[in-house]
């Protein structure tokens, strides 16, 4: 039986990073994705060493068009078979939505959406052939209210929030799962890459390797939408109960620049 690997985008640091550790550790050969080929190419020989698998880099813009497109052909000319995609890589702009560069929110769609279905549209039909495998796409807790002030960041996680609780759906026949990771505010680099003035957040900030764990549990268990964190779950609980405009004021008095 040919050779399986884990691909994981965003993989160069933050909640990627800890996905290619934990999966590492569980003898899983991954293809490691993100646009710095230096940082990619040292994990890859770290989790080679350490762990005794197969890890390939892949520098890549998911900005550029047609760059999933170029990834899935890459896989392809390498005869890499993906059993577990976890689209990771995503980014933010913190401020008025008329203010910030539209060239720079277009990437963030790109990103945060289009790549990220084009590269599951190309490596879930295998799977479905295959009968096994999985998706883990990475949305938010943002993805459960409107946000001002990071309006665009919060529509995008809403979407990927939508196109996983429905794609898993679809694609339970053939024994493929797919998981909904929604974490909140999380202990990376997000907050500067993204020029966010970081808000405080009700318990504070999770650690990634939280947010892995609960990702990798719910896989195991299936798949299906995990919130990470109790008070975030609280949170987004207690939110069906509310007017539907207080939340959206709430956060957007979080996010507020």
């Amino acid at each position: 039986m040919a050779e399986t690997y884990s691909l994981i985008t965003g993989a160069s640091s933050g909640i990627g990073e800890c996905f290619a550790h934990a999966l590492a550790e569980r003898k899983h050969n991954l293809v490691l994705v993100s646009r710095s080929a230096e940082r990619l190419q040292a994990l890859a020989a770290e989790l080679r060493g350490q762990h005794g698998i197969l890890a390939e880099s892949m520098a890549i813009d998911l900005a550029a068009t047609g760059a999933a497109a170029e990834l899935s052909g890459q896989l392809a000319g390498r005869g890499l078979a993906i059993d577990l995609l976890i689209n990771n890589a995503g980014f933010g702009a913190q401020g008025e939505f008329a203010q910030l560069p539209l060239p720079r929110q277009a990437e963030m769609l790109a990103v945060n959406v289009a790549s990220l279905v084009e590269l599951t549209h190309f490596l879930v039909r295998p799977m479905m052939e295959r009968r096994q495998g999985a998706v883990i796409n990475v949305a938010s807790t943002a993805a459960f209210q409107p946000v001002p002030y990071i309006t665009l960041y919060a529509a995008t996680k809403a979407f990927v929030y939508s196109f996983s609780m429905g794609l898993e759906d679809e694609l339970k026949p053939y024994g493929v799962r797919v998981v909904t990771l929604c974490p909140g505010g999380t202990k990376t680099n997000f907050f500067q890459a993204s020029g966010y003035e970081r808000p405080k957040f009700l318990g504070g900030l999770l650690t990634p390797e939280r947010v892995v764990a609960d990702g990798l549990r719910r896989l195991d268990a299936g798949g299906g939408l995990v919130t990470s964190g109790v008070v975030n779950k609280m949170t987004v609980f207690v939110q069906r109960f509310l007017p539907r405009s207080l939340p959206v004021t709430m956060a957007g008095k979080m996010f507020k620049p």
